[in-house]
């Protein structure tokens, strides 16, 4: 492996091209910025070198600080492994060097890598560069002077939208745009062609040394901060919609705190209060967090015996998908959006029909998101073409049934599509838990059987739950790892069993509230507690949206294969026999009223006390008395018992690959998950510590 290296190379026309090297994105080591030191030092000692390009290696400017450094300090509380960049390099070397710096930004230049950017006296991009300052993923702040400098560039309200508001699913993540976008807004100052970017960014440093350009230090610059009066306004909004969008995450208020510091004091003062600020966040337990759940979703795509033994995936151009309900349209909405071809297949014309629409409105309702450009929306609607039969199976690559929870009609499925489909074709199936040797046992072609269980909305969600029998062929493994990777999802492989990983880890999730509701606790505050933890649905919400139907079929599957702990509640019957089908008819334990937000509805508490009654389990007649901790550790605690169970099986490869499942799959807090949280906080452990696999006491 190549050593982090910076190298410099000095023109005939006076300019030093320093070049940051370190594969594959360039991340700022350790040793980086002692390189960035060095020849720094060097350019301004040298008198045959009148200003500075500062670069990135083979397309890259920076992806920003190397976050091994992050998981270091974590593991040995060690903060001094940071090294103090904010004064001594961004300002002291770049900033207020006595030779203008002009940064050339090509591929990305993100977190600390944007930060040196901003350092620089101007910034030339290359087209379609990726800026953004995503350090808040990491429950830190920008540490380089990103806080400063990015609101005197392109103004407060842009600056705090890119730094804070979230783009992913996770909602610590910060938005990134494009140089394109950056230089509306002035952050960057010209996009050149890749191939014109050195020679444009050497022509910028000499027009600056000739005062035909600007010399600009950003960190005092202050035309674009409004007076202060506005900035009060605006960092007192962002507050209050902080508070609400991120109530258990400190960074956020945390950065506001810095940037108005030096709005209020000025911009030195920012920089020293932003390297206190940065030192404090970097030992929370969000920061363990999220840096655990960043690594985590990074492990996943290293399976044994899949991705160590030379194999290549194959090319998927063409995927039949079985079934247009909401799965299917959604599974195919994937798959168009990302250039592979789809053949839809309905058992009858009038749900076909209501199939292909489906598919149409998902992805025009991406384009009135302002997320997908009408024109790829018209490319993708082309990909799509619907049929009755098995006709169009003839040459596809990979067939995905997304049908009803039927076995008999999925083993039908599998034995018809093994005789349509050419021998190479993988048969996949959507199944959330029904057993996959089951499915396939009236074939012959157990080596090409797959789960593939998306998560509902299927285009939306980022989880690809990629679920192997023991005949499952590697090959047909890393195949459908490839082309979740594709379509954008990211893929954790599993083993085969009922409920699978996700699932079976989450299922005691509404077990555990069932029985907290008939030993007397109220549902709308098990649900609130659930929500303050992070959860973005308690376990009786998020039933009133799965649909009682789904949690009656999918309660009797794991009170089949697990009876000896599978509390069986009475009250979702109760519901379905007084006519309420949760949000399918606006009727559950919330009112659901168009445009408005969901509302406990006091009506169901009579049925939930003829449920009571029906069970009599209240110790002495009475509602048992618990605190709200207690509450969540009785819904949760049960989980991570389950998940303890689901890795000593062997149905996660790692048990780290249960949070980034929980994370993606059942939108279980980031800065928590599953494994993690619980290790750090209460200590019961089933998760990765370093790198040694831990497995706990099961409670």
């Amino acid at each position: 492996m190549r050593q982090p290296t910076v190298t410099m190379e000095v023109g005939h026309d006076g300019v030093a091209i320093i070049t940051i090297s370190n594969p594959p994105v360039n991340a700022l080591a350790l040793t980086i910025f002692d390189g960035l030191k060095d020849k720094y030092g060097e350019a301004m000692r040298r008198d045959d070198v009148k200003a500075v390009v500062l670069t990135g290696d083979a397309g890259k400017f920076s992806g920003g600080f190397d976050i091994n450094v992050f998981e270091r300090v974590h593991r040995t509380g060690d903060i001094s492994n940071l090294p103090e960049t904010s004064i001594s390099v961004a300002v002291n070397l770049i900033e207020d060097g006595k030779k203008p710096t002009v940064a050339a930004l090509q591929g990305l230049a993100l977190g600390g890598g944007l930060e040196l950017a901003l350092a620089s006296h101007a910034r030339i991009a290359a087209p379609n560069t990726l800026l953004g300052l995503p350090e808040l993923t990491l429950g830190v702040i920008p540490g380089s002077g990103g806080t400063q400098r990015l609101p005197r560039l392109i103004g407060l309200p842009k600056a705090l939208e890119l730094m804070l508001l979230p783009y992913s699913f996770s909602p610590s993540f910060s938005k990134s745009i494009t140089s394109e976008e950056g230089k509306d807004l002035g952050l960057v100052d010209a996009v050149v062609p890749s191939d014109e970017l050195l020679k444009a960014s050497r022509q910028w440093a000499l027009d600056i040394i000739e005062r035909r350009k600007p010399w600009i230090r950003s960190l005092h610059w202050i035309d674009k901060l409004g007076s202060l009066p506005e900035v009060v306004a605006i960092i007192k909004t962002a507050r209050q919609q902080a508070k609400q969008s991120f109530k258990n995450l400190p960074q956020h208020q945390a950065c506001l705190d810095v940037i108005e510091e030096g709005i209020i004091h000025g911009g030195y003062h920012g920089i020293l209060k932003e390297s206190r600020v940065f030192k404090d966040l970097i030992s929370t337990d969000t920061s363990k967090g999220l840096v655990h759940a960043f690594f985590s979703q990074r492990a996943t795509s290293k399976v044994p015996n899949v991705t160590d033994i030379g194999l290549k995936p194959r090319k998927i151009m063409k995927v039949a998908v079985i079934g247009g309900g909401l799965m299917g349209s959604g599974i195919a909405t994937s798959l168009i959006l990302s250039d592979i071809y789809v053949i839809l297949k309905e058992i009858n014309s009038e749900y076909l029909l209501k199939g292909i629409k489906a598919i149409e409105g998902n992805v025009r309702g991406l384009v009135s998101r302002k997320k997908l450009a009408k024109d790829k929306a018209e490319k993708a609607l082309l990909m799509v073409k619907g049929t009755l039969d098995y006709s169009d199976f003839k040459d596809v690559d990979m067939v995905i049934e997304a049908v009803v929870e039927n076995i008999p009609l999925k083993q039908k499925i599998f034995a018809d599509i093994e005789k349509a489909c050419p021998p190479h074709c993988i048969l996949a199936s959507n199944t959330s838990t029904i057993d996959l040797n089951i499915i396939g046992e009236k074939t012959k072609s157990q080596d090409r059987i797959i789960g593939a269980h998306f998560f509902s909305p299927a285009h939306v969600m980022p989880l690809l739950e990629i679920v192997r029998t023991e005949k499952t062929s590697a090959q047909v493994i890393l195949d459908l790892m490839t082309v979740g990777k594709i379509i954008k999802k990211v893929p954790v492989v599993v083993g085969n069993c009922t409920g699978f990983a996700v699932n079976r880890a989450f299922f005691p999730y509404s077990q555990s509230a069932h029985l907290l509701l008939h030993l007397g606790v109220d549902i709308f505050r098990i649900d609130q507690l659930i929500s303050n933890f992070g959860l973005p649905l308690g376990p009786f919400q998020l039933q009133d949206v799965a649909g009682y139907g789904v949690v009656v079929a999918t309660t009797e599957i794991f009170r089949v294969s697990f009876p000896d702990r599978t509390f069986q509640s009475p009250l979702v019957p109760l519901l379905l026999k007084n006519g309420r089908n949760g949000k399918n008819n606006g009727k559950g334990y919330y009112i659901y009223e168009k445009g408005s937000k969901p509302k406990p509805d006091p009506s169901v508490l009579p049925i939930i006390e003829e449920s009571r009654r029906t069970i009599n389990i209240m110790p002495g007649g009475k509602p048992i008395s618990v605190t709200d901790d207690e509450i969540v550790q009785m819904i949760l605690f049960p989980v991570v018992n389950e998940a303890c169970r689901v890795f000593d099986e062997g149905v996660v490869v790692r048990a780290s690959d249960l949070d980034t499942a929980s994370i993606l799959g059942m939108s279980f807090p980031s800065y928590r998950s599953v494994a993690y949280h619980f290790h750090s906080s209460i200590q019961f452990s089933f998760g990765l510590v370093g790198s040694n696999e831990t497995k706990s006491l099961v409670i």
